[in-house]
């Protein structure tokens, strides 16, 4: 599924009706990057607010209410339903005996969902560099309105504007979502950004940041007004396009009666550059890295104040890097794509079968190929997880992928004896936030088996086994960390405590897989490759310890692949980048990243365009199934027969 928010609240102090409909309109402008079958599959959820009782508030609340659940709505097939309102948006005090108050405008929140045909095919606001000639091209809804009320341009001007935009014609919207789904089924969109805060000029520059390339626009056939042109927030979206795919667009817009809501706006360039011209004159030229800077500076300094104000300069600093290359893969192990393998190949290859690209299946059991030929017993791995853990289904995706038959074990289950870690070749900790994380990250969790004789009986024993293995990732690293005392060769492991950042960090980040005895590594040492992080307390403490290279698996790298303390490539500030280790045999790991939820590449929000269905980090898992092959599991008991039924 796709959500999507919409709001024009600045427009309420203009018109309550318009805003009320541009709210609507933004939200739909934003869910349609998605894949989204037809307008009627999405939902609307609506929050009103306003000053009820106030001079003129009502009759305002009543016409914006009726505006969109009477007219707009029902004209585009679209259905409210749920919704919420808080109409007290009023405040009074006194100031030195005076009464002073301030009263909010009617206003209207939206957020809109729907259910999406394939992740896949999401458009994002990414400009693709191509070594064909790439355009830029605006769908304009309105068709040419060109209404300033309420925009960002008055607003620094200290102006309100006479006239607010509006969703006033539905029809020329439908039309719209038609153009729009036919190109996307077409493949002829490189990228898209809907057309909102800031006008077209802000809609192109935020498309430029992104994809660190130039453009050139031209607003000459936007008509003879470049600002209102430039910097109206009417409805709409601009859209990358290659040269050659510019017939097939005006066709496609002719067959659904929007070619003269569609023009060419510019052209995008491989450089640093953003110039604005309009009839010949040119109106602005500058580097992007200068409009990036002062559009960043507004969080930047926030941040400063918000979080850790180191760490907001260095990233800040960043930002103005003309020479960071961005995230990037280095791979030092092969990775066949479309070659159906054996998941005992001696290479640790992955097995994907062979498919047409644009219709390949999301199943995973019919992607990856996995063939037993030592026994017909899937191995099994535990996937164990406490109170607050919410990642165990994406583990066991990933292993399930790869042969295993994965088992939701929970903590309750060991502490009653109802499972027997005995009948498992692998255990997993999960990620999530045991206990809230408020006894401290993982500490909750590891007590529970520390301070429970039946639960330290049994993982002792298993840590014990030399023909098992353990992972731990973000929440379930945080808890390994604290079992030193009954995991054999963790002696030199770190506790993990809060980010330097003074924040919960969820990004991508990029990671290079350092050699270590690590079985789950084997064969990707000095891979470079981006991962999810997500925590709150990341950052290594060894405690005064020296820190043990050979034992570190993996450690945070900066674009050039040089481990780093620096943030945000560091997205914790662990000491020399470590933010994943291994005990001295290799057969327990534990990371803060997660593996899990970047094995497939639809999961990830960057990755190579020449990936297929599955990512790199799904070797890791393979390597799992191959250790345990390699050790010859126990045969089949009659519990574990019992465990599988």
């Amino acid at each position: 599924e796709a959500m999507a928010m919409g709001e024009r609240t600045p427009i309420a102090l203009l018109d309550a009706v318009a805003a009320s409909r541009m709210a609507v309109g933004e939200a739909l402008t934003n869910i349609l990057a998605a894949d989204i079958n037809q307008l009627s599959d999405i939902k609307l959820s609506a929050n009103w607010m306003a000053a009820c009782g106030e001079l003129g508030q009502d009759a305002a609340l009543f016409a914006a209410v009726e505006a969109v659940g009477m007219d707009l709505c029902p004209a585009l097939g679209i259905t409210i339903p749920v919704g919420k309102d808080s109409l007290s948006m009023r405040t009074q005090w006194q100031d030195q005996g005076e009464t002073k108050s301030v009263t909010s405008p009617v206003s209207l929140i939206i957020s809109a969902f729907s259910p999406v045909k394939d992740i896949r095919r999401t458009l994002t606001p990414q400009l693709i560099h191509s070594e064909e000639t790439t355009l830029l091209i605006l769908f304009d809804i309105n068709a040419g309105k060109q209404r300033l009320g309420g925009s960002v341009l008055a607003q620094v001007q200290g102006e309100l504007g006479d006239e607010a935009p509006n969703l006033d014609d539905p029809e020329s919207f439908q039309r719209f979502f038609s153009t729009l789904s036919a190109c996307r089924a077409a493949d002829l969109i490189l990228a898209y950004h809907d057309r909102s805060d800031g006008g077209l000029l802000t809609t192109c520059c935020e498309m430029v940041f992104t994809g660190r390339l130039g453009l050139k626009i031209d607003a000459t056939a936007l008509g003879d007004q470049p600002i209102a042109s430039l910097l109206n927030e009417e409805l709409g979206a601009v859209l990358q396009i290659k040269a050659s795919a510019w017939a097939s667009v005006q066709k496609i817009a002719s067959e659904h009666l929007f070619e003269q809501n569609v023009h060419i706006i510019g052209t995008v360039i491989a450089d640093d550059l953003i110039t604005v011209q309009h009839a010949h004159e040119t109106l602005l030229q500058t580097s992007r890295t200068a409009l990036l800077k002062i559009w960043e500076e507004t969080s930047y300094r926030l941040q400063s104040l918000r979080d850790n104000p180191h760490c907001a300069q260095q990233e800040f600093e960043q930002i103005g890097d003309n020479q960071d290359p961005g995230l990037n893969v280095q791979l030092s192990f092969q990775w066949p794509q479309n070659v159906v393998e054996s998941s005992l190949s001696p290479n640790h290859s992955l097995s994907i079968s062979a498919q047409d690209s644009k219709s390949q299946s999301s199943n995973l059991s019919s992607s990856v190929a996995v063939q037993n030929s030592k026994s017909a017993i899937k191995p099994r791995v535990a996937i164990l997880r406490e109170q607050g853990v919410n990642g165990h289904m994406e583990m066991a995706a990933a292993f399930d992928a790869v042969g295993f038959i994965a088992i939701d074990v929970h903590m309750s289950d060991i502490l009653s004896g109802d499972i027997q870690l005995a009948s498992f070749s692998g255990l997993v900790a999960c990620g999530g936030f045991s206990y809230g994380d408020v006894l401290g990250a993982g500490t909750g969790w590891a007590q529970a088996i520390l301070q429970n004789p039946r639960a330290r009986e049994q993982f002792s024993r298993f840590f014990a086994r030399e023909n098992t293995f353990t992972l731990g990732v973000c929440n379930g690293c945080q808890m390994l960390s604290q079992l030193t005392a009954i995991i054999p060769g963790t002696e030199h492991w770190p506790r993990f405590r809060r980010n330097r950042s003074q924040q919960f960090e969820a990004r991508l980040s990029l990671v290079e897989i350092q050699p270590s005895p690590s079985i789950l590594f084997k064969g990707m040492e000095g891979s470079r490759l981006p991962i999810v992080v997500s925590h709150g307390e990341g950052q290594v403490d060894f405690q005064n310890a020296a820190v043990k290279d050979d034992y570190v698996a993996l450690r945070y790298v900066d674009h050039q692949g040089r481990w780093t303390e620096r943030y945000p490539c560091n997205p914790n500030g662990s000491t020399q980048g470590i933010t994943g280790l291994t005990s001295r045999d290799g057969r327990v790991t534990i990371m803060m990243p997660h593996p899990e939820r970047v094995f497939r590449t639809c999961q990830f929000s960057w990755h190579p365009n020449n990936w297929g269905e599955h990512s790199p980090w799904l070797q890791l898992f393979l390597n799992a199934k191959h250790f345990v092959e390699q050790k010859q599991p126990y045969s089949k008991t009659k519990e574990i027969s019992a465990l599988s039924e």
